[in-house]
């Protein structure tokens, strides 16, 4: 799940421009959806890095600050997408990254 968040994070970085078209959003909204989807870069990127730490503690605290960025992400853009289409489809790609991730932790942590 690192490996993929990462990806996606390089991917907001590099082409931020994908989550307005995701949401199907006016052009006047695209700045700041530019600037929204480089923070999940950059989020992303470090809840990855944290992750690889030796330490579990930390790596608790990460799968629990992504979690929570996702059910963030799924309250906040499903929150400014007026069309319901867009927001089942946020809603679906949201929820569905947490709880991968929710799986995951719980796989991590299986004795």
């Amino acid at each position: 799940m690192a490996l993929a968040t990462s990806g996606y994070a390089v991917y907001a970085l590099v082409r931020p421009g994908h989550l307005a078209r995701a949401l199907d959003a006016p052009p006047r909204q695209a700045a700041w959806l530019d600037a929204l989807a480089r923070t999940y870069g950059v989020r992303d990127l470090s809840t990855s890095a944290l992750l690889l730490s030796s330490d579990p503690a930390l790596a608790r605290a990460a799968c629990a600050l992504r979690i929570a960025g996702d059910l963030g992400d799924c309250a906040v853009l499903t929150a400014t997408a007026s069309d319901p289409a867009v927001r089942r489809k946020v809603a679906g790609v949201t929820l569905g990254w947490a709880a991968l991730n929710a799986l995951a932790w719980w796989y991590d942590e299986r004795p």
